[in-house]
């Protein structure tokens, strides 16, 4: 062979290995996006901010007019009933569901936190509080044992209520190890979700005249607070959920929800546990949402927000965001793999499979 078909063989063969490279560099730079296969949405007479979900196959949900239920077949079969307090209906939008134990968290007042043993056969009334501005938004356990409940302020700092025992009793954090709130400051009790625990860290969120996360290092022993550059300074605007991939890694979602809408300002991600917080795709899709899940497997970078309306995805951290549904739901969570999503809204709760 010639000394030029050499080369122009060669030149060839370079062209198609340059080729193939970016082709695997493109392919394995970001998780594929997921299609759905289906939605199906269950009827439940309720509106369902608070869900809980064990596994892929066990999932438990709480919502207004004192309903709450339970799965443990996938949603094939479903297990209804409602609590009632002599006269007084509780609103649930705050769930939890420990190995041992399920507990449900009303809004307003008198707060009632119920635990049962036994599927809800029967029910335990393990914290009231009758104070007038009392109104706990979210619930989240760091183990068997150790569990936190938020809420709005009382007495100029966020309500937070601790057990150490498995939820038998729970005794509210003083104000003297509380970061102080100021007028306008609160909590928005939309998707059980503006708690997160992990490892023995835990943040919470706030909204309204200022979107700040609250931070503690020891199980809710001691606080902090910082800033963020989430909208803020109406009374429908600020940090509406809370998620953390490790102690490190995390994200807040939120905006505002009379303009649903607004892209700027809405959405941040932290990498030092929260000290920090940099806004993410602003001034892109979505608007506000509701709730924000990291996904399982996913290794920190796949994410999943739902609200009104729609079901957002993003597959780099949060910088960009893919549309996968225009139905609207409330809130999410996953089951032990990213095969199954759960969500519930108004009068529903909503299953996700993929392709």
């Amino acid at each position: 062979m010639k000394y030029s078909n050499y080369l122009q063989l060669w030149a060839v063969l370079l062209m198609v290995l340059s080729l193939a490279s970016c082709q695997n560099r493109q392919q394995t730079k970001h998780a594929a996006i997921p299609v759905i296969q289906q939605v199906d949405s269950f009827y439940v007479a309720a509106s369902v901010r608070a869900l809980e979900v064990v596994d892929d196959q066990t999932v438990w949900f709480a919502g207004s007019g004192g309903h709450y239920g339970y799965t443990e077949d996938g949603g094939g079969t479903w297990t209804n009933n409602v609590i009632r307090e002599d006269t007084l209906v509780p609103h649930f939008r705050s769930i939890a569901v420990t190995k041992q134990a399920v507990f449900l968290l009303s809004i307003g007042s008198p707060a009632l936190l119920y635990r049962s043993t036994d599927k809800g056969a029967n029910w335990q009334i393990v914290y009231r509080e009758d104070h007038p501005s009392a109104f706990y938004d979210a619930m989240a356990f760091w183990d068997e044992k150790e569990g936190i409940a938020i809420g709005d302020p009382t007495d100029g700092c966020m309500s937070v209520i601790i057990t150490r025992d498995g939820g038998v009793s729970w005794n509210k954090v003083p104000c003297s190890k509380l970061p102080s709130t100021i007028e306008g400051e609160a909590a928005f009790a939309a998707s059980n979700s503006n708690v997160a625990v992990s490892g023995d860290k835990a943040w919470m969120v706030s909204g309204g005249e200022q979107s700040r996360v609250f931070y503690s290092i020891d199980r809710g022993r001691s606080w902090s607070v910082f800033e963020t550059p989430v909208v803020q300074g109406g009374a429908m605007t600020g940090i509406f959920t809370v998620d953390f991939w490790d102690e490190k890694t995390g994200i807040v979602f939120g905006g505002d929800w009379e303009d649903k809408e607004r892209f700027f300002q809405n959405k941040a991600v932290t990498t030092d546990g929260g000290q920090n917080w940099s806004l993410i795709s602003d001034g892109k899709y979505p608007g506000f949402r509701s709730c924000v899940q990291y996904v399982p497997g996913g290794k920190g970078q796949e994410i999943m927000a739902v609200g009104i309306p729609g079901i957002a995805y993003s597959n780099d951290g949060g910088q960009n965001w893919h549309s996968l549904s225009e139905e609207s739901y409330y809130t999410l969570r996953f089951g032990s793999s990213i095969n199954t999503a759960w969500l519930a809204g108004n009068w529903k709760i909503g299953k996700i499979q993929w392709e």
